[in-house]
């Protein structure tokens, strides 16, 4: 199922092909169609576009004035001397300075202005992006390398900043420079313009050979910048798992294959890009040539004059580097739809877990939640994990869920925020779809403590009003209060106002976990999700941990994923799930009685033991 404000890759650009992610080779798309998709966020300012396409109007007219100027003192000089007069040369020179202060104001306009709307443009741009990755599920992130998408929001969108002022006013510049300047050389001598323009479609058929390959180039050297930012990501957060083990120069040698990996990448693309330098530079030789032979020839016939014949020398050279300038521009042409391209890739990948048309917001009385024979399986792999599954838990009831790893236990309680969705039945709180619920409301309601705290960088304080940005400092310290952990926070150097760096890195995993429970308190929902949170802890740990989740669950609809068996004898139910969805369901006691999969986990039976 997609969003409705949503399209797949090949709905959104026809001729896309998808692979695997991150393939250099995973989608190509034609220049025109990423340029029709990228023009709503340019014409969004269409009025600096147009007032910056005028300045680059005026910058032309010292190019194509000049050699009118020269062409007149240079035919005055030949034919009539004594015409050519100081005060001639003076208002001629006069023109010239007001055009080239004119040229300086627009170039001003250009440099300034113009390369802010590209900034513009970025910022819109990356805000896309990040909305878009905010909505897609676990899934496109299970997928896809963290170092891989932060280079698509950051690094492919700088080049799109220079793309997005250049490219209009380039190709303007060029088109009136050319029309000109063809026009001009046609008042001239038009054998000889024909036969100079003669070496243009030569030259287009070059560049259209080669500069699908520096492209191509280009998106290869993105994809593997982006893996080499992803290894290096992984190796500097596991710094510490890589001392324990002594692995240095493990990691050393896995970054120095992808390091080389880019180099060669690099070396080719700048091999393109050298051969199309190249061959233009030798359209470049081969324009002039026709230009000093044909021109020398048809002065030695008079077939135009010397002053002319400057002044077409000067507009060729105006073309030639008209033609030169839109070469070089190739190159950020290319970069900026390789750019373009990668940033569409991210708008195109469908969000699978959206608010269903009408929906509303989740009304929660007691907390009660029913699973009616739901079954999932990942989207990605196929793999089914929950089969026909029918609960009902309680309003207020403490459920634990245990079993083997890969029973399904955690996934089971990712259906109910709608982490995922499932395959086939429905979940239901106080009798409420929660497929017809907003997502907002629905996870308002539920509260998760994760074995993997994850705390942001920035203060106690601040990860503590995670989940509710108004919150007054009272009721910051409250919640720490309620969670156990006000004692240790005061004890911290800053405070409540310590920075807890990167990850939560200067805390202890117990302190960590306390901060995430304290949120959970400040948020204060009706239903609750456990996902084995004291696991990862020393006994003490566990032991003022474990109080404070006592504390936290009272009241609530609780859901707990637990190994530690300890931590949940006194709870409601007891679920033991297996491959064939809950096997077993009771209170501790009753489950041993059975003598069944718990018992065994109870009393650390191997399975392939009989009793």
């Amino acid at each position: 199922m997609t969003d409705k404000n949503s399209k797949t890759a090949a709905q959104q650009l026809p001729g896309f092909v998808t692979a695997k992610p991150n393939d250099p080779a995973r989608r190509t798309a034609s220049s025109k169609s990423l340029i029709r998709r990228f023009w709503p966020y340019e014409k969004k300012y269409w009025k600096i576009v147009v007032f910056d396409l005028f300045c680059a109007s005026l910058t032309c007219l010292c190019d194509l004035v000049l050699p009118l100027i020269l062409r007149t003192i240079t035919n005055m000089a030949v034919n009539d001397l004594a015409a050519l007069t100081v005060g001639l040369v003076l208002r001629l020179g006069l023109l010239y300075l007001v055009l080239r202060l004119i040229d300086a104001a627009a170039q001003f306009y250009m440099a300034d202005t113009g390369h802010v709307m590209g900034v513009y443009i970025e910022t819109d741009m990356r805000r896309d992006a990040f909305d878009h990755l905010q909505r897609l599920s676990h899934t496109y992130y299970s997928n896809h390398k963290i170092g891989q998408i932060m280079g698509r929001v950051t690094n492919d969108l700088f080049d799109v900043t220079e793309f997005a002022h250049h490219c209009p006013e380039e190709f303007f510049i060029a088109a009136i420079k050319i029309v000109v300047s063809f026009g001009i050389l046609c008042t001239y001598n038009v054998p000889l313009t024909l036969l100079l323009f003669a070496c243009v479609p030569l030259m287009a058929v070059v560049s259209t050979t080669i500069t699908p390959r520096l492209r191509a180039a280009m998106r290869r050297q993105r994809v593997q910048i982006g893996e080499l930012n992803a290894q290096i990501e992984d190796s500097l957060l596991g710094e510490r798992v890589v001392k324990a083990f002594g692995a240095e120069e493990t990691e050393k040698a896995k970054f120095e294959e992808g390091n080389l990996a880019f180099q060669n990448i690099k070396k080719r693309t700048y091999a393109f890009m050298a051969l199309f330098q190249c061959s233009t530079r030798l359209f470049d030789g081969l324009m002039y040539l026709v230009v000093v032979l044909g021109g020398g020839i048809f002065v030695v016939k008079r077939w135009i004059s010397p002053g002319d014949l400057v002044a077409y020398t000067l507009y060729v050279s105006t073309l030639i580097a008209t033609i030169r300038r839109i070469v070089e521009f190739a190159e950020q042409f290319q970069r900026g739809m390789t750019g373009i391209e990668r940033f569409f890739e991210i708008l195109d990948t469908d969000i699978d877990i959206f608010d269903e048309p009408g929906a509303v917001d989740l009304q929660v009385d007691k907390g009660g939640i029913v699973f009616r024979d739901v079954s999932f399986e990942y989207p990605d792999d196929h793999n089914s994990v929950l089969r026909h599954v029918d609960l009902t838990i309680r309003p207020g009831e403490r459920v634990a869920l245990v079993g083997p790893s890969g029973g399904g236990k955690t996934t089971l309680c990712n259906l109910i925020p709608r982490f995922y969705d499932v395959t086939s039945g429905e979940i239901a709180i106080d009798g409420q779809n929660i497929r017809t619920v907003t997502l907002k409301s629905l996870r308002a309601a539920i509260g998760i403590v994760q074995q993997d705290v994850y705390l942001f960088s920035g203060t106690v304080a601040e990860n503590i009003a995670y989940g509710k940005a108004d919150a007054t400092r009272a009721e910051i310290e409250q919640a720490a209060r309620l969670a156990g952990a006000d004692a240790f926070i005061r004890t911290l150097k800053d405070g409540y106002d310590t920075y807890v760096g990167e990850r939560g890195v200067k805390l202890s995993g117990g302190q960590k976990q306390r901060i995430s429970i304290a949120r959970v308190f400040l948020k204060n929902p009706p239903i609750l999700i456990l996902d084995e949170a004291t696991s990862a802890l020393d006994n003490e740990s566990e032991i003022l941990v474990g109080q404070s989740l006592e504390k936290l669950a009272h009241g609530r609809t609780t859901l707990t994923i637990a190994h530690r068996l300890t931590t949940i004898k006194a709870y409601d139910r007891i679920l033991v799930l297996g491959a064939e969805g809950i096997v077993e369901s009771g209170t501790h006691d009753q489950l041993l009685e059975q003598k069944g999969i718990y018992y065994r986990l109870w009393n650390q039976i191997p399975s392939g033991e009989t009793l």
